[in-house]
């Protein structure tokens, strides 16, 4: 598998909700005892409603676990231009956008957090202040001009 890039913040999140996951599991191995403890296992929805819990719960941990053992996290090195976990303010013609550079498995547009492969955040990647860059999106080409480049 490959490196999986995280921003600091994004992968400190990720170990958080690792923890968080892995603190359910008691409780969740509790309610399947119960569940079990109270017979007939073929018509008990408590046991069933019980194992889909665990089973939720075990593979949303073995996802983060992957998550966290293959990711890495990038630090920009300096503002000169676009990288990873920096925050870019451009403009169009007619207003200002700010957008931060993370990676595919933190973005959230939303929040302004653009994935690197974005079709806008691959077009901002390696771009200095005061270049324009036409970027196709699906809904028709934008025009960007980098104002500023900030972590």
């Amino acid at each position: 598998m490959q490196i999986i890039p995280f921003t600091n913040k994004g992968y400190q999140n990720l170990k958080a909700q690792l923890e968080e996951e892995i603190a359910k599991r008691p409780e969740a191995v509790k309610q399947l005892t119960r569940g079990r403890d109270m017979g007939d296992l073929s018509e008990n929805g408590l046991y069933k409603a019980a194992k889909q819990a665990l089973n939720d719960i075990d593979r949303q941990i073995r996802y983060l676990k992957n998550l966290v053992k293959y990711g890495k996290i990038y630090t920009p090195q300096n503002n000169d231009y676009v990288a990873l976990g920096h925050t870019v303010m451009v403009e169009t013609e007619s207003k200002q956008k700010q957008f931060m550079i993370v990676g595919e498995y933190e973005a959230n547009p939303r929040e302004n957090k653009i994935s690197l492969k974005s079709p806008i955040g691959h077009n901002l990647m390696g771009r200095k202040v005061g270049e324009k860059i036409d970027i196709r999106t699906p809904s028709g080409f934008l025009t960007y001009k980098i104002i500023k480049i900030f972590v």
